[in-house]
């Protein structure tokens, strides 16, 4: 069988840790030391929002495996116990987190120790909740209170670690250039397995999501171009009321419309590159 070729990465292709899309100069009449203050912070919290979006696409992608899993073999009532529940949760981060980590090209120490981040706050935890000292809620909502600064800690640790060599498969870098699609596919996957009528309210959240944007991005100027935003709401608000109003299944197949029609309001933004970012509305 023939072998799969590997490339070396390309600097622009991909930003290595010590980058930080963004990244300002320092103000007039900063020194040299608060401007590495400045942007050693940036890149530690750019570097956690990678890892909450990294774990939160594991989450997403293998949760329904470990659900169709336990229906497939019988182990759903074991699944669904606390502390395995609270287990495989930490395993689906971990795996989410590690696959970013070394395509950022972190070092597997590095990896290792935010991988304990994950287990450790819920394994502490296991001996009162066995005791009876706590539920399974306490359990799980403890353990993710616990993994924030274990995190952190770990990202402080390791914030000058130069970069490891790694050499990424050219399928690797197209999705990663591709995220917000692949985030998209992700949830829609969870949507296919466990099937959810979303709330009439939640056709308001990329229309305000555009208006709320433009603001920050100042790009709502120009003819026709915040007249069409607010045209826009003004429609999903009407959608909305009438689906409340109605509500059953005529409801249902409204918000299934407005959904819809949010998806064709999304490719003429992304076709224009107006308002918003293109890997908002690719998402």
């Amino acid at each position: 069988m023939e072998k799969t070729r590997m490339y070396p990465d390309h600097a622009p292709s991909v930003p290595q840790p010590g980058s930080l899309p963004g990244d300002c100069p320092a103000p007039a009449g900063a020194t040299p030391s608060d401007a590495a203050r400045v942007g050693g912070t940036r890149r530690l919290l750019w570097h956690l929002g990678e890892m909450a979006l990294a774990m939160l696409a594991g989450m997403v992608l293998l949760g329904p495996l470990w659900h169709t899993a336990g229906t497939l073999f019988g182990a759903g009532r074991a699944l669904g116990r606390p502390e395995v529940a609270a287990l495989v949760m930490a395993t689906n981060m971990t795996l989410g987190m590690t696959a970013w980590m070394r395509y950022r090209a972190h070092r597997w120490g590095g990896v290792v120790e935010m991988a304990a981040a994950m287990y450790v706050p819920f394994l502490l935890l296991l001996l009162p909740f066995w005791a009876g000292l706590l539920d399974g809620d306490a359990l799980m909502v403890g353990g993710h209170l616990l993994m924030v600064p274990a995190m952190v800690l770990v990202a402080v640790r390791h914030r000058h670690e130069t970069p490891a060599a790694v050499r990424r498969h050219p399928a690797a870098l197209a999705l990663a250039r591709r995220w917000p699609s692949g985030l998209a596919l992700l949830v829609t996957v969870d949507m296919w397995v466990d099937p959810t009528m979303l709330s009439p309210w939640t056709l308001l959240v990329l229309p305000g999501g555009y208006l709320l944007i433009g603001v920050v991005r100042r790009t709502l100027r120009g003819p026709g171009v915040l007249a069409s935003q607010l045209a826009g709401l003004a429609v999903w608000v009407a959608l909305t009321v009438i689906a409340i109003l109605a509500g059953g299944r005529t409801a249902a197949w409204l918000v299934a419309f407005g959904w819809l029609a949010h998806a064709g309001w999304d490719v003429v933004h992304h076709r224009s590159g107006r308002v918003v970012p293109r890997g908002y509305a690719e998402f």
